[in-house]
């Protein structure tokens, strides 16, 4: 039997799981998926934007594979740390395969961004989707008139919209309470998505564009002054990727014909802005952030898609700043780690140890190949790290193991919480929305999650 431990229960270890046991070159392979927080999915629970119920509903998908019998979940176990070095994990699997993302996001390297209100998106999106990490943050939005999101990803679309979004549009979702209520009694009116590039080189999808403006009480403006083409395309759209194409097509139709509020009267705008590059966050003089310094630019002939400075500049006014600008790779203690690319040197997933691959560490995910493509992306990303994993199968399995690893984490102070732990949190959540007049709502916090997930003891 061949034993194998997947870091990291979101989309690409839950894929490299179920190929893992359900190939039939290699029979008997048994899977642990091991996960640092005690819920599963990763970016799935953690990252899919609450109001986004079809997206969030891949949750079911990966719940069909995490209770086949073959596979079983152990949260609350953290890889890499004193109590689970690396190399203990080698010792107790014949096989570890890491999935565990890209941890980091980039700073923009500008004066002020240790001034309040400035913030990542991603701390933004763990504080709205209850991310246990996120629960020392503090997103104080009574005060708030006026937001900028730095970036023009789907995530700076996301955090823009829910921004935007009023109370009753998120009360039927999972949100946690606390943030739910801050978003509620939030003071923003103005919501400004701001790019240094222009709309060609926007990475949002068009589903997600097209959605700000269909949001009630908010309406959506664009200046058509500011949606040049990269000189590449210019003059023949059609040469651009058709997404893109797509999202030039949506922008220029909000230039010229702003969408209609669906409730008759707004009293919310976003504005979606190009060529501004952030310079400087400007104080208060408290403390506080007031107004974002950009400088206008203009696209650079490079073939590249880049921008070039004019020297003129803009201050846009802003109590809250939310950057979102991309991620990067965190290195994982015991693993090699290219820190130019924030991910694990590999060859088709084996993990490279002086260019020589590591005999029974295996890669997939961001961790993998970089923060790169959607959802659906880690399916060929996985198939292809188990599917170096199927072919050692033989070499790996030579190894004796102890009969069951589970009682060595444990001995390592460990405390993993299984499958019916995990269920125990749902109907705590499902318990906590019901005594809220909500559906099911997320525990933030890490004491009430793992409390939850405990056996009751008889008395």
């Amino acid at each position: 039997m061949l034993r194998v431990a997947v870091v990291g229960s979101g989309p690409s270890g839950v894929y490299a799981a179920q190929t893992l046991v359900q190939q039939r070159e290699v029979p008997g392979v048994r899977v642990d998926v091991l996960d640092r927080l005690p819920a599963p999915y990763g970016l799935v629970r953690y990252g899919v934007a609450p109001d986004h119920e079809k997206i969030k509903s891949l949750q079911g998908n990966l719940r069909g594979v995490l209770e086949d019998e073959r596979i079983r979940f152990l949260g609350n176990v953290e890889v890499g740390g004193e109590r689970l070095p690396t190399g203990r994990l080698l010792e107790l699997y014949h096989a570890v395969v890491y999935c565990v993302g890209a941890a980091r996001d980039r700073l923009l390297g500008i004066p002020g961004e240790e001034l309040a209100g400035v913030h990542s998106a991603t701390a933004f999106v763990n504080w709205y989707s209850a991310h246990p990490d996120a629960e020392t943050e503090d997103f104080r939005l009574a005060g708030v008139r006026s937001a900028v999101v730095i970036g023009a990803g789907n995530v700076a679309v996301d955090v823009t919209r829910i921004l935007a979004r009023g109370e009753a549009e998120l009360l039927p979702t999972d949100m946690p309470q606390p943030a739910l209520g801050a978003l509620a009694g939030s003071g923003v009116r103005t919501v400004r998505m701001v790019a240094r590039r222009g709309p060609s080189q926007g990475k949002f999808t068009t589903k997600e564009l097209r959605e700000l403006g269909t949001l009630p009480g908010v309406a959506v403006g664009v200046d058509p002054a500011e949606l040049a083409l990269d000189p590449a395309y210019a003059g023949q759209g059609a040469a651009l990727p058709a997404v893109n194409r797509r999202n030039v097509e949506v922008l220029r139709g909000w230039a010229q014909d702003p969408p209609e509020d669906p409730s008759g009267g707004p009293d919310r705008r976003i504005e979606l802005r190009f060529f501004l590059r952030p310079a400087e966050l400007l104080s208060d003089g408290s403390g506080q952030v007031r107004a974002v310094r950009f400088e206008r630019t203009v696209p650079a002939d490079d073939g590249r898609g880049g921008v070039t400075g004019t020297g003129t500049y803009e201050e846009i006014e802003a109590q809250l700043v939310l950057r979102s600008v991309g991620y990067k790779g965190a290195a994982l203690p015991g693993l090699p780690f290219d820190a130019g690319r924030g991910t694990v040197p590999h060859a088709a997933g084996r993990v490279l140890r002086d260019g020589r691959a590591s005999v029974g560490e295996y890669v997939a995910g961001w961790i993998k190949r970089g923060p790169t493509g959607v959802i659906g992306t880690n399916r060929p990303c996985a198939k292809e790290t188990a599917s170096s994993l199927l072919q050692d199968a033989a070499a790996l399995a030579a190894r004796d193991l102890p009969a069951d690893p589970l009682p060595a984490l444990r001995a390592a102070g460990l405390r993993p919480v299984e499958w019916p732990g995990w269920l125990a949190i749902e109907q705590a959540e499902a318990a906590l929305g019901s005594s809220l007049g909500r559906r099911s709502v997320k525990i933030p916090d890490w004491p009430t999650l793992l409390h939850a997930a405990e056996p009751p003891t008889g008395d």
